[in-house]
């Protein structure tokens, strides 16, 4: 099973300043945790950050959008009420500009003081329609895009759970986790937020735009000019400030970085005395960052004032010109205070459009990030024979009816029926034994290096298998082709004479049990961890299997016993007690195979004995594989594979194989080491 977590082991302080050839410092490159999820200008741990809105790009953004927009098909009257108060709130903002033209002309300079109270009604309720609608499609967009967001993640947690084991293999976990964080809450930011903004800065826009040339295509000329001008400084500033922040990003990065590599090697650090370099190497990499973070929030900074100040002078000009033409009668006041509103209004859909285009594309390509991984092929499973609980008699033997045909039980009772179907749509059942062969299996990873070649064994039910030999040389792949995490390239896998690809894959994971080296414990009980093993497993049932682990004593001991609570992938246990809680895991699964990826390699030689009886009861009525470097672990072994460089050069039993003197004299005497 993949290891859900991205464990690495604490680094020792690398990196710091040091002298290049040309005499210049350079850094000595660090691993950067969070730079493969945040990508060029990411944000983060914190989330999105405003450089991977200027940078990130997406590779189709009309196809993904139309595919984002599809999940609007569970909350279509939402959208459809939401566009149309964003478009109802632009227009009437947009109106309330223009209505200044007729009180100003007909009511205040006339003197109609009872007209003017009658248009400032007017006025208001447009002014509270428009704050009403803006205010209603916030709350529509706000439950649209919650309700969406929580969708995109619940199909992409369910997508995963689909993927093959290859996949978590070939891709870090910070990656795929950033594809929950960083990715998901930019679409989200863009369902709630991006989109009506920029919906809403266009209207404004056309509509303001529009109008201004109805009133005055000469004073037009001006905003125009003025318009030109702030597109031109806005872009030119864009381009720098993508740098800008670009640097800010990566500076933020290598700060995260080394914090977060400094905390995990707290140990390595105090060891070697290396305090006052961390501080040292921190000092430089947080004064890199405020550098970073000064010119970039400069270049953020100085954009309104220029467009603000361009605005006055092209607001002046206006001014100066429409008061010569309201002068010469060709022009009323009203008119000229409602375009002076207008202009003022012109250049703020401009910047917002750009930033909302930016933000919407950095989600777009958030999103394209979620559907890659939705769009992976799930783990191929065409078995259709499953497994079925059976009947036995008080001596464990398979019950038959009076046509001599197995009985099935209705309820779990630790004895199993594989259920074939046939073609004319009857099944027959076959007791699940647990007996494997492999016959010429050939794998690769890759499909250019052979990692095993030509395996051939077999292993009867009661039977202990043993593999030893050096790393790498095939042992654990043999276990993951018997779980089908990978699929063999040649040969041939049966499991009680059945080809193992015509076997449901849940079926055939739920006969197995697995005790990894590396334990995975997940927050929670103690208990809750044990029952991970089988859900509907009873508390009995938890401490039976924690006895048989030899696991009960030092879990009676724990502060609250077995409600004890594991946090940080147990954290506060040892690696031994881990252990002991993966195989009691194990052991509550009550499997007919049992697979021993290196179960003792991180376990004290006084454990080990107590994982050694715990293991001989559970061993009972099962086929068992094992894989160790202790060759202590494996002398009980009905068979010993050696392997090298994926194939069984070496097999018998214990006594067998000392009486050879080859490669397993070799290691158990010493004369060879497992490397």
């Amino acid at each position: 099973m993949s290891q859900m977590n991205d464990r690495r082991p604490p680094m020792p302080p690398t990196g710091g300043p040091q002298a290049g050839p040309d005499g210049a410092k350079k850094k000595v490159s660090r691993i950067d945790p969070y730079a493969r999820q945040r990508g060029p200008g990411g944000g983060g741990p914190r989330g999105p950050g405003r450089g991977m809105f200027l940078n990130a790009k997406p590779k189709n953004a009309g196809k993904t959008l139309l595919r984002v927009f599809s999940y609007f098909k569970y909350f279509k009257f939402h959208l459809i009420a939401a566009l149309f108060l964003v478009g109802l709130s632009s227009v009437l903002h947009l109106l309330s500009t223009y209505l200044l033209r007729p009180i100003i002309d007909n009511y205040i300079i006339p003197g109609d003081t009872a007209g003017l109270a009658r248009q400032l009604i007017i006025l208001a309720i447009v002014y509270v329609g428009a704050a009403f609608a803006s205010l209603a499609q916030s709350k529509l967009l706000l439950v649209a895009g919650q309700k969406i967001t929580n969708r995109i993640r619940r199909d992409l947690f369910d997508r995963l759970q689909q993927l093959p084991i290859h996949f978590y293999d070939t891709r870090t976990h910070g990656d795929t986790m950033s594809r929950f964080t960083n990715d998901v809450d930019a679409i989200h930011m863009a369902l709630e937020q991006t989109l009506t903004q920029l919906i809403s800065s266009v209207i404004t826009f056309v509509g303001v735009v529009g109008i201004m040339l109805f009133m005055s295509p000469l004073l037009f000329l001006i905003t125009l000019g003025a318009m030109a001008v702030m597109t031109l400084i806005s872009r030119v500033i864009a381009t720098k400030g993508r740098k800008m922040f670009a640097r800010q990003q990566s500076a933020i990065g290598e700060v995260n970085g080394f914090i977060e590599e400094m905390v995990e090697g707290q140990k390595e650090i105090k060891v070697f005395t290396h305090e006052q370099y961390a501080i040292d190497e921190f000092d430089e990499l947080n004064e890199e960052y405020r550098d970073a973070c000064v010119k970039a929030q400069f270049i953020s900074g100085i954009i309104m004032p220029l467009m603000g100040n361009i605005n006055n002078i092209a607001y002046a000009l206006i001014c100066i010109f429409g008061g010569f033409m309201a002068i010469s009668g060709n022009f009323s006041l009203g008119t000229l205070a409602a375009y002076l509103q207008y202009s003022r209004q012109a250049g703020q859909p401009i910047n917002q459009i750009t930033n909302q285009v930016n933000m919407l594309l950095a989600a777009l390509a958030g999103a394209e990030r979620v559907f890659d991984v939705m769009d992976e092929e799930v783990e191929p499973d065409h078995g259709k024979i499953t497994m079925v609980p059976a009947v036995v008699d008080d001596k464990g033997e398979f019950e038959t009816d009076a046509e001599g045909a197995y009985v099935i039980a209705e309820k779990r009772t630790g004895y199993w029926l594989w259920k074939i179907p046939q073609e004319d749509g009857t099944f027959i059942y076959k007791p699940v034994r647990g007996d494997v062969r492999f016959e010429d299996v050939d794998f690769s990873y890759d499909g250019e290096v052979q990692v095993l070649k030509k395996i051939s064994l077999y292993a009867k039910p009661d039977q202990k298998i043993a593999f030893v030999g050096s790393t790498g040389a095939g042992k654990t792949t043999i276990t993951n082709m018997l779980n089908r995490f990978y699929d063999i390239q040649g040969g041939k896998i049966t499991y009680d004479g059945i080809p193992l690809e015509q076997i449901a894959e849940k079926s055939l994971r739920e006969s197995l049990g697995m005790v990894l080296q590396d334990t995975h414990l997940f927050t929670g009980t103690v208990r809750e961890n044990i029952r991970y093993g089988r859900l509907d497993a009873t508390d009995e049932e938890v401490v039976t299997a924690a006895k048989e682990a030899n696991a009960h004593s030092f879990i009676h001991r724990l502060p609250q016993g077995y409600d004890t609570m594991i946090v940080n992938d147990g954290a506060n246990l040892s690696q031994g007690q881990r252990q002991l809680l993966a195989i009691a895991r194990a052991a509550v699964a009550d499997p007919v195979v049992l697979v021993l990826d290196e179960a003792t390699s991180s376990i004290d030689t006084r454990t080990e004995r107590l994982i050694e009886l715990g293991m001989d009861r559970l061993m009972q009525g099962r086929t068992v594989f094992v894989i160790a470097h202790r060759l202590s672990t494996v002398r009980n072994s009905n068979a010993i594979m050696v392997m090298e460089h994926g194939e069984i050069i070496e097999r018998g039993d214990h006594r067998q194989l000392l009486d050879l003197k080859g490669r397993y004299y070799q290691l158990y005497t010493g004369q060879f080491e497992l490397t």
